[in-house]
């Protein structure tokens, strides 16, 4: 088994479900008291996310490409950066090192794909979905993304970092995802990647009237499959 190093703490809330996912899938396939290799770099998401806001991608990518060398000098085969947003500067920690970084939206597009979908819309930051490092990543693998209007992001974008980042579920913020994921269909989505690694705390399938692809999961599945090849 491979070791697998994760960026985290953007936020700590989907770093743990990260953590719960990689050992809960190596048990399940190898069984017994099997778990995953892994090493974890958390950050501290406030200096993140005020790099964020501020615009200075440059100096947050210098700070995750130099935990992406931290992890593989402690052991790590391969890198994940637990959070979509953040792959804005995947480019980045990816030349800062020599292991492989697997992409969460390679592992998103690939399950999209084989669902037989072409046409999805897409939920996660204000910055996932308005830039086009993310919608144009899943466009290459010949996607189309749809993105919620502006109310429509605004709360989104909102509810992740009051809410979800906190550990704050409300059942008020699931009926406004549903709303926003209904408008998304009406738009003629097939799907719905829930592109922040938050959102599955608070959407699961039952909440989309289409098909969900959760991040988080597909990203800690393409990370197992590689460590046990």
């Amino acid at each position: 088994m491979r070791t697998i190093g994760l960026i985290g703490g953007m936020s700590w809330e989907s770093s743990a479900e990260y953590y719960r996912l990689l050992n809960e899938l190596v048990r399940d396939r190898l069984g017994g008291l099997h778990s995953a290799r892994c090493v974890l770099h958390s950050v501290d998401f406030a200096e993140i996310e005020e790099l964020q806001v501020a615009g200075d991608w440059e100096r947050a990518g210098e700070i995750l490409a130099e935990a992406g060398r931290g992890l593989e000098a402690a052991g790590a085969d391969l890198l994940l950066i637990c959070t979509n947003t953040m792959h804005k500067v995947a480019d980045q920690v990816a030349d800062a090192v020599g292991i492989p970084l697997l992409h969460l939206g390679d592992a998103t597009a690939t399950a999209v794909r084989s669902a037989g979908l072409s046409r999805v819309g897409l939920l996660g930051t204000a910055f996932t979905m308005e830039q086009d490092f993310y919608r144009d990543r899943l466009a290459s693998h010949g996607l189309t993304v749809l993105t919620p209007d502006a109310e429509g992001r605004a709360e989104v974008h909102r509810v992740i970092y009051e809410e979800l980042c906190l550990g704050v579920v409300r059942d008020e913020s699931r009926a406004a995802y549903q709303d926003v994921i209904g408008k998304l269909v009406a738009g003629g989505a097939e799907g719905i990647v829930l592109g922040c690694t938050e959102i599955e705390l608070l959407i699961g399938a039952a909440d989309s009237p289409v098909p969900v692809f959760p991040t988080t999961r597909l990203h800690a599945e393409a990370a197992v499959d590689a460590a046990l090849s």
